[in-house]
């Protein structure tokens, strides 16, 4: 069998988003590629990262998404069943893990864009990234930070920015500092197993209590390498990636520089526009100086 190239999918993207209102089918669909649902099922999650009817879900909950804030009367059972959803409340379920809030607090004003990593409407990009280490070492006094957490390992690395939507969606809340940086930390690795855990996070005052469900982290004083990455414009998880298997298997060794055991971080400024080429990320590794 010779599998589509590359810009057949493309075409069929762009072809399921100008469909999604019409009763879309798996059979439908893989018949738009001459293929049969079983080779197109493992072509499309291979490519993308997801089953194709879990990618229609998720652009239609996308184009949800904008009808809230594009048109104010809209019910929410209406959005529900033009979404392909039996009721509202499986509606608002999945609206939520898409993006983090409810339908409704959505529409007080939020961005119709799913943090990347979920439901992209383009192909997967090469992640060509420039990555560079600061020439300064950076010391800097101990914070709190706080967010939303868990536990990963290289089976389930990948669902972490599914974070972020859950950290926006809770921001601002009391005790966070006047800042809308936002921190991806690591901490507690385990390099035999390879898991650590990570959190989105916010600076916090240290005696703030954060929403329930988030984690607080005291992270100590310490000196730091910091790695800038600079962004093309495409998808943000890939080129992170890229980033700390370079950083990793490349900038720090070469630095000569010994890790120290304390957290290390990703540091987005409050500017930080994930889809914006030369977006930075300043990636802090912490070192015995």
């Amino acid at each position: 069998m010779t599998l589509p190239r590359p810009d057949r999918l493309a075409d069929l993207l762009s072809w399921i988003e100008d469909n999604l209102d019409q009763p879309l089918t798996l059979d439908a669909i893989a018949d738009r590629m001459a293929l049969s649902p079983y080779h197109f099922s493992r072509l499309f999650t291979a490519r993308m990262g997801r089953s194709v009817m879990a990618y229609v879900r998720g652009r239609r909950l996308v184009k949800a998404a904008r009808r809230l804030t594009s048109e104010p009367e809209a019910r929410l059972i209406d959005l529900a069943f033009d979404c392909g959803f039996d009721s509202q409340e499986a509606f608002t379920r999945a609206f939520g893990r898409l993006f983090g809030v409810s339908p409704g607090r959505f529409r007080q004003g939020y961005s119709a864009t799913p943090f990347e990593g979920q439901y992209p409407m383009s192909l997967p990009e090469s992640a060509d990234v420039d990555v560079i280490r600061l020439p300064d070492l950076v010391s800097l006094d101990a914070f709190t930070v706080a967010g939303p957490s868990r536990r990963f390992d290289g089976a389930t690395k990948a669902t972490i920015p599914q974070l972020w939507p859950a950290l926006i969606g809770a921001l601002p809340f009391a005790g966070q500092e006047p800042s809308w940086a936002t921190y991806g930390v690591v901490w507690a690795a385990d390099r035999s197993e390879g898991s650590f855990d990570y959190m989105a996070g916010v600076r916090v005052a240290p005696d703030a209590t954060p929403p329930a469900g988030f984690t607080t982290l005291r992270i100590p004083a310490a000196t730091y390498a910091v790695f800038r990455i600079t962004l093309n414009g495409g998808p943000l998880h890939p080129q992170v990636k890229a980033a700390m298997d370079r950083i990793w298997g490349e900038l720090m060794p070469a630095s000569g520089l010994r890790v120290a055991d304390s957290p290390d971080f990703e540091l987005y400024d409050s500017e930080f526009a994930p889809t914006r080429p030369g977006a930075v990320i300043d990636f802090h590794v912490p070192v015995v100086a």
